[in-house]
């Protein structure tokens, strides 16, 4: 665990207050209604030591929102833990923050995903050398394959409050506490392969949808990942509130050509991926390919981008350890990797914008050679 030094987390404070609570770790989407309650559902059993629960939430894609099943995942470092991905009221519409895996539980927006996700911090285990130990009083462990596990009484208010959301008329009003901030300066990980994977299946998944299941997926929730066909999947008992999904007329879409907000990421390694803009359409349809491609190719640059500031920076948080480095010369790195970090978003959202306009005159008239 790298030590935070107080110089990056005053100015990680300074950010956090000139910014809205829904600024953390944006992934380029907004949408202009907030998802359905949580459902009411049971946890599979967990397959093995090593994985960590990682709740259900609800995702959005194609004008609709879908339910991506809580699953056990394996955690990728010993003594990692997850952050659930949340959804916040950004003044004008709700931002996603995607989930991410770090030594310490972030904010992640003050909603009871249940299971040891109470709105802070997580209850459901922790780590004591090298090995998870569960706490059977919120997980279903089998404690005959599964012997690094304790009892520990936690008040559970799940079937109080379902809300899904932070922010806005109706959401959750919570805001980080001081440990939750001090987290979000550690070094994260993205979600990993399988659980982008997991996501995906849902999304292809039509009974998932909202507007189909009405608030109470089939699946929600899954041994392991992709797992939305075993038979050990579990499905919804009950939707967490009544869901009327909004007509055609009124059903918002994904506004992926918004500027991403100021990022508040001191490492690379913070920053979410980009997604490629929805260009917009001209009636052509090898004109739409066309930008279609130039915006991908754009995302896959600038993610390459990301990868490499972050191998850049951690050869130098590794040459600072093995140089036993003092603590004036970690904050020096430190605010240098935050300006690095910071610059690069600022880059990429400039990129973006370029590339709109070029692709914006041309879908009012005839495309340029």
């Amino acid at each position: 665990m790298r030590i935070v030094p107080s110089v990056r987390s005053l100015l990680f404070a300074l950010v956090v207050l000139a910014m809205s609570a829904a600024s953390f770790a944006q992934i380029g989407i907004s949408v202009r209604i907030g998802p359905p309650a949580l459902p009411v559902y049971e946890q599979p059993l967990c397959p093995g030591e090593g994985y960590i629960w990682t709740p259900g939430y609800w995702a959005y894609a194609d004008d609709d929102y879908y339910w991506v099943p809580g699953t056990w995942v394996m955690a990728p470092e010993v003594g990692f833990l997850w952050t659930p991905g949340w959804w916040g009221w950004g003044g004008s519409a709700f931002f996603f923050h995607e989930g991410y895996w770090g030594p310490h539980i972030g904010f992640y927006g003050g909603i009871n995903y249940g299971f040891g996700y109470f709105g802070h911090g997580y209850e459901g285990g922790h780590w004591d050398n090298g090995h998870f130990f569960y706490n059977r009083s919120v997980n279903n462990v089998n404690i005959t394959n599964i012997h690094n596990v304790y009892n520990t009484t936690v008040i559970n208010n799940t079937n109080i409050n379902r809300v899904s959301y932070n922010g806005g008329e109706g959401g959750i009003n919570e805001r980080p506490r001081p440990e939750e901030e001090a987290a979000a300066n550690e070094r994260h990980m993205q979600p990993v392969a399988t659980q982008t994977q997991h996501e995906e299946a849902a999304r292809n998944e039509p009974q998932q949808r909202a507007s189909v299941n009405h608030g109470a997926p089939p699946v929600a929730a899954t041994p392991r990942p992709g797992d939305l066909h075993n038979s050990a999947a579990v499905p919804a008992k009950e939707a967490g509130a009544p869901y009327h999904p909004a007509s055609n007329a009124e059903a918002p879409r994904p506004e992926n050509n918004v500027p991403r907000p100021p990022s508040s990421a001191s490492h690379a390694s913070e920053l979410p991926a980009h997604q490629p803009a929805r260009p917009p359409s001209t009636g052509n349809a090898k004109t739409d390919q066309k930008y279609q491609q130039q915006q991908q190719k754009l995302a896959d640059q600038q993610n390459q981008e990301h990868q490499k500031l972050q191998q850049r920076q951690d050869q130098e948080h590794q040459r600072l350890v093995q140089q036993s480095a003092n603590d004036a010369r970690k904050q020096q790195v430190e605010q240098k990797h935050q300006q690095q970090t910071q610059q690069l978003e600022q880059k990429h959202t400039q990129q973006q914008q370029h590339l709109q306009q070029r692709q914006q005159p041309a879908s009012r008239n005839e495309p340029r050679k």
